[in-house]
């Protein structure tokens, strides 16, 4: 929210107030505020904030402020690479957001925990997230989170090589950010380092790498500007590995060692590569002694996560190869040679592999032992041709990938456009034409005897309750508590309007389900409401509808309609003789059984309503119960 300089300021007085306060609350806040800085810029200095944070919270009880240690922790355990760590705090942050938290805390929880479900190649798992975020947005909107959830949908496209797709969402996230006319934060700025390092990425496994080398440049401004320290290292690292593939050796060098310096990224392999890449450099430049101290400390750092560095291990040992060719030790040359094939064959890695047994083949022609060259340039021709192999199977993987998340993508899209043509079918199969005729007949009947207060608070009724249709018509789902709001109104109008007061109904609601915050498809029950009037009650005159709410769980309510009408065989034979009641069920309660599988698209084969005629011992019809399993589609934030 501020510039470099007034942050600075800004930071330092949270600091001040830091020391003054003693009330354990008010440092709560302050500490909360202070770690919102530090998680990016002084990771130091967030651990020893987090450390008191979590002491405080283990003496109150202060359901806000532990949240935010969750969020807060789960952030720094990701910039400290702690991916694992990171999720589970993330866990615990969603969950009491889930249950009492804001829209936005949730949308930007989401938005965060698929950066680290990414960072441990999770793809569902960030996918949903993603999803997540995407469907509260669109009730809750907000730029600046909508930008950060196109960033991360740009990584999951970068991460199944869908470079296209990325490159126009890491463009169209950087452009949402930056068109705001609120001043960004410093998370902003984060995310637009994490925008152009994506982009650097793409573009360097596109060969492009001057434009790799100008994104990654941005990504390093920005982090210097406004002290973005957490991932400078790696930053600088790729700076330099760009300037390398341009055979600009002075520029690398001067990244690398500004990769190896920096303190604040904790990331021992970025320092590991920076040190190795730098050697590189010194090699080229004949700088052998200096070259081979840097290839011994990028091996001492790698040595803390072997299993891990093959290919790294392979480089060094290649390098220290080709570097002893060059000063004639021809002994060590193929020494270290030997060392590095044997880690490219520990890897797998058929590129390595036929590189070094090409350089090995020549090394061999050059000392006239042609028959180690023969040997080696055979083993170079069946590398190459594994490389070559595994490339095009690589690359048919992540087509099929693609094709994959395309069709899903193309699915889902599918199933919203028939789910909202269905609304809309739903709401012309509403409020058949009996019920409005026979309501307004009614009404006109109170005109007709001079009763114009009954006339005119049963109009407002039928108005209202045609108004709400309307606007549930425009809603994809709806709080609980309103939809039977809705349900209850039509019953009335029904009870006192259209039957003169010959059924009656009770609406009961379990005490587990709170109303007012699950949120579910609209227009789901009422078809059936009016399907068990139309055909059960329709010809009786003590008629009795019972309507039940229970949990299934977190996911899915059951709701139950009961009645003590005629049944439906009864009802069948008399429909048969009357056309006008022929295809109301097909119309109202088919439609709605239809939407209720497209919205329980993941459940195959499950059936969601259960409709039971009710007998007594001798067969006689009691009525009819349908069992409708209604799908939780959200829940409203307070």
């Amino acid at each position: 929210m501020f510039g470099p300089v007034n942050r600075f300021q800004y930071v330092q007085q949270l600091e001040n107030q830091l020391e003054d306060f003693r009330d354990a609350k008010n440092r709560l806040v302050l500490i909360d505020k202070l770690v919102d800085h530090y998680i990016f810029t002084n990771v130091i200095r967030c651990k020893s904030l987090l450390e008191e944070q979590e002491a405080i919270l283990q003496s109150i009880n202060f359901t806000e402020s532990r949240l935010h240690f969750y969020w807060n922790r789960a952030l720094f355990e990701n910039q400290m690479y702690n991916y694992r760590e990171a999720e589970q705090f993330f866990e615990k942050a969603f969950t009491i957001l889930e249950e009492q938290g804001e829209a936005q805390h949730l949308i930007d929880v989401c938005i965060d925990y698929s950066g680290t479900s990414l960072n441990l190649h999770d793809r569902e798992k960030a996918g949903a997230l993603i999803d997540k975020a995407n469907e509260l947005l669109k009730s809750f909107p907000d730029n600046r989170l909508e930008a950060r959830a196109i960033c991360r949908e740009g990584y999951l496209k970068l991460h199944i090589k869908d470079f296209s797709q990325a490159v126009k969402l890491f463009l169209e996230a950087e452009k949402t950010m930056t068109s705001g006319f609120d001043p960004l934060s410093l998370k902003d700025y984060y995310f637009l380092t994490i925008i152009h390092s994506g982009l650097g990425a793409i573009y360097e496994q596109n060969d492009d790498h001057e434009k790799s080398v100008k994104a990654y440049l941005r990504a390093v401004e920005m982090s210097e500007n406004y002290g973005l320290r957490g991932r400078l290292s790696w930053h600088y690292l790729n700076v330099g590995k760009g300037y390398m593939a341009l055979n600009d050796n002075s520029s690398a060098e001067e990244h690398f060692l500004k990769a190896i310096e920096i303190t604040d990224d904790i990331s021992q392999l970025a320092r590991a590569n920076a040190y190795a890449n730098l050697g590189f450099c010194y090699f080229e430049k004949k700088m052998y002694e200096d070259a081979l101290e840097l290839f011994d400390r990028a091996e001492s750092l790698f040595d803390e996560r072997p299993e891990d560095n093959f290919a790294n291990y392979s480089n060094i040992e290649f390098w220290r190869g080709r570097l002893y060719n060059e000063i004639n030790d021809q002994d060590k040359a193929v020494y270290h040679l030997i060392e590095a094939y044997d880690y490219a064959k520990d890897g797998n890695d058929y590129r390595q592999l036929s590189e070094i047994s090409k350089f090995i083949a020549n090394l061999y022609a050059d000392r006239k032992d042609f028959e180690g060259a023969y040997n080696y340039q055979i083993l170079y021709d069946k590398y190459s041709e594994m490389h070559l192999d595994e490339v095009e199977n690589r690359r048919q993987r992540e087509l099929e990938v693609k094709y994959d998340a395309e069709k899903k993508q193309r699915e889902a899209e599918l199933l919203r456009l028939q789910a909202n043509q269905l609304q809309l079918k739903a709401l012309r199969a509403q409020m058949n034409p009996h019920f409005m005729y026979n309501a307004l007949n009614a009404i006109q009947d109170y005109v007709g005897s001079n009763e114009k207060e009954k006339a005119t608070k049963y109009l407002a009724k039928f108005a209202h309750l045609m108004r709400r249709s309307l606007e549930l018509s425009e809603l994809d789902s709806i709080e609980l508590e309103k939809e039977i709001e809705f349900v209850e109104e039509y019953l009335s109008i029904n009870e006192k309007l259209r039957f003169e007061d010959k059924f009656s109904y009770q609406i009961s609601i379990d005490d587990e389900i709170e109303e007012d915050l699950l949120c579910v498809p609209t227009m789901i029950i009422q078809p059936y409401v009016e399907n068990a009037i139309e055909h059960g009650l329709r010809s009786i005159n003590d008629g009795f509808v019972k309507i039940d709410f229970t949990l299934i769980d977190d996911d899915t309510i059951l709701c139950v309609i009961e009645d003590n009408g005629i049944g439906r065989d009864k009802a069948r034979e008399r429909n048969e003789k009357d056309i006008r009641y022929q295809n109301h069920r097909s119309r109202g309660t088919f439609i709605t059984e239809t939407r209720l599988k497209l919205l329980n698209d993941s459940k195959e084969n499950q059936v969601f309503v259960n409709t039971i005629d009710l007998k007594d011992e001798a067969g006689n019809a009691l009525g009819t119960r349908v069992e409708v399993q209604i799908p939780v589609v959200n829940v409203k934030i307070k």
